[in-house]
């Protein structure tokens, strides 16, 4: 049982199916984007990339689907990729769809960057994705629109045990057990826990969850990342004492850590900040 479940933060309730995660009045999936080009999709290259007729590569931002080796030497796949990959074929492959910017367009592997509404359906194919269990949530610092809405359908799909939540490789970590996340160093994660002490060293802010700085599961919040914080409203340190669940990549540095880049990598789950 999560540490969610243990503490009765929320109820679950099984849903039958799940209805379709259609975009808002005029298109956009949210406030905040803008409108890019129409194209036809022409392949899928695994659950969260695909191509349109154009030649563009499109990486669905906001969504991470388990990956596949994608010529990767050694490489082993995640549980349900292929079933994502499947996933997102049935519901694009020959559609015409319709592609929404964030405020970074482009990333390093000169991938475009957008949120994709089929343009027949009006569906929106990350809420999709994230709707069937077939993919999570993950942002970047400068890619952070529509988390909200995204966030609320995950949390739908996870208390319905659909997809990769009913999967142990994707279940919430306690973040009261270090010793079972170490093994989990390198990996996308998302933990669950009590904020035992929240404080500032330095340019950094630490959210403790253990006793024992060098042993427990402790989140770190580096220069860059609070002033994303601050830029919206909100203090890491009110976090002290909160339960809370977090997301991002583990790493092992006196006991297992993960780096927190921008607030919505930071769910509250009991009380107020």
């Amino acid at each position: 049982m999560s540490f969610l479940a243990a503490m009765s933060v929320a109820s679950v309730v099984m849903l039958a199916s799940l209805p379709p995660c259609l975009a808002a009045e005029g298109g956009a999936p949210c406030a905040g984007l803008e409108l890019g080009p129409r194209g036809v999709v022409t392949a899928v290259r695994d659950g969260d990339t695909v191509m349109l007729d154009s030649g563009e590569m499109i990486r669905l931002i906001g969504i991470q689907a388990p990956k596949l080796p994608l010529g990767r030497p050694d490489f082993e796949p995640w549980p349900l990729a292929g079933e994502s990959k499947s996933a997102l074929e049935a519901l694009t492959l020959g559609q015409s769809a319709v592609l929404y910017y964030g405020p970074t367009r482009r990333d390093r592997h000169d991938r475009v960057l957008g949120h994709l509404v089929l343009a027949e359906t009006g569906q929106w194919v990350q809420a999709e994705m994230i709707g069937a269990g077939m993919a999570r949530v993950y942002s970047f610092p400068d890619n952070r629109v529509c988390l909200a809405q995204l966030l609320d359908v995950e949390r739908d799909a996870r208390l319905a045990r659909l997809g990769l939540w009913n999967d142990p490789y994707y279940e919430l970590r306690d973040a009261r057990h270090p010793d079972t996340l170490l093994p989990l160093e390198g990996r996308y994660e998302l933990v669950e826990g009590r904020v035992l002490k929240a404080e500032r060293v330095g340019r950094r802010v630490y959210l403790n969850f253990g006793r024992v700085w060098k042993d427990d599961f402790t989140v770190v919040i580096e220069t860059a990342g609070l002033r994303q914080f601050e830029k919206s409203g909100l203090d890491p340190l009110a976090f002290d004492d909160k339960v809370v669940r977090v997301r991002g990549w583990m790493n092992v540095l006196d006991g297992p850590r993960m780096e927190v880049t921008h607030p919505e990598q930071i769910e509250l789950l009991t009380g107020r900040l």
